[in-house]
Formats: structure tokens, sequence, C-alpha cells
């Protein structure tokens, strides 16, 4: 296990469970990613006004136009990049900070971009909040990385691309991971990416529903 602690004492623990046992009935089987959503307090990452649903295994606004993913498919991204506590992870679109909590626990540690100036700072209150220690955020255009950092074991693209950014691929590591949601504004698929040797692979893991990608490298600002 990381070196990230997260979880104050709160009443929401039974609440957790809950979602646990959802996450599990919908095929979640990574105990370390289970062990995780058990132990993060969601609800200090959305708004006051959705509070209470904040265990739901559901979406929910944050402000600027953006969302906190379900559960499940934070979940499963989580699963298919498949970490074992010591990578140095990059992930694209801190949002809420709930998923960068979750990779707190999961990996050795995390350097997260995120485009909202607004959102990087109520994230990184919420992550001080939630105990979360082992994380760096910048704001900055995602879909060129974090290069100062780089290169990284594992990259979680957290939005919607028409295809993999290239900056992206040039900071995976050598047998480095990327998950990223490929398509249009409309659906997506997850796809994987793996730097193997000299080579790049891609595969997929389902399909997927993310707000997009904006940036040089992806959908641009209309």
């Amino acid at each position: 296990m990381a070196t990230g602690r997260v979880g104050p004492a709160d009443s929401y623990g039974g609440y957790r469970a809950q979602l646990v046992a959802t996450l599990r009935d919908k095929g979640i089987r990574d105990l370390s990613v289970l062990h995780a959503v058990a132990q993060v307090p969601r609800h200090l990452f959305v708004p006051e006004s959705v509070r209470h649903r904040a265990y739901e295994d559901t979406a929910l606004p944050i402000g600027g136009g953006q969302t906190i993913s379900q559960p499940f498919i934070q979940a499963l991204y989580l699963e298919v990049i498949g970490l074992t506590g010591k990578e140095k992870v990059l992930e694209i679109g801190t949002g809420s900070g709930y998923q960068t909590a979750l990779l707190s626990l999961l990996a050795g540690s995390v350097f997260s971009v995120e485009r909202i100036p607004a959102l990087a700072r109520s994230a990184r209150a919420a992550l001080d909040a939630a105990g979360a220690r082992n994380v760096s955020i910048f704001v900055g255009d995602g879909t060129l990385g974090w290069r100062p950092y780089a290169p990284y074991d594992a990259i979680l693209v957290s939005a919607a691309s028409p295809s993999v950014p290239q900056p992206l691929v040039d900071q995976l590591g050598p047998g480095g991971r990327m998950v990223i949601p490929i398509g249009d504004k409309q659906i997506q698929t997850l796809t994987v990416v793996r730097r193997e040797g000299d080579r790049i692979t891609t595969g997929t893991a389902g399909d997927a529903r993310f707000v997009p990608l904006l940036g040089q490298f992806g959908f641009r600002e209309t």
C-alpha cells in the first residue's frame, strides 16, 4: 500500500461500505481499489448542495460545467490501470479531487493537472481535509502533461479526447500504461495504452461518457 493516508473519522463509513458493496456487485474485484473507496470521504469532494448524494453510484455536478464521475467508472479505471502502490502517476483532470484521493492510496506519488483554477483550488482544499499528502496539483493544459516530472509509470486521463495526445505518450515510462476515453463528445471507448520496449500498444476496456478534454491536443474550446 502507498504512503498516502486518507480518511478522517466521520459518520459516513456505513455509506462508503454500501458503495463498496455496490461496486463489488457490478464487477469490481481489485481489493486495493475497494479498500480505497472504503477509506476516501467522497462527501468532502462534492458541493454541500449534493452532499446527501455523495455515496450514490452516480456522477454529480461540481461547478464549472464539470462533474465528479460515477464511482463505478472511477473504480474500473483504477482496476484497469493495476497499481501496486509504488508508481509515479500522472492524472489529467483533477476535477473534484476524489479520484486523486483514491490514487493517493494506490500509488507512491500523484501529479495531477487541472485546467480550471477554481477547481484546482477546491480540490486541493478537499485533499488536504481528507489527509492526502502525496499529491501535487498543477494548473494548465492537461493534453501537454506535466513534463518536468516525467516519465510516469501510469497516466489516467479523466476526460474524453478525440485521439491520444502525443505529449502524454511521450511522458509514459518503460512498461508504463495509460487509460484514456477516446471518441467524440457524446460516447467514448476506454482505451488502454502501453509502452512495451520501443512499441506502443493499445487495447480497449469498455464504453464510457466523460466531459471533453480541452487543450492543444484535445478538443478545442468553442
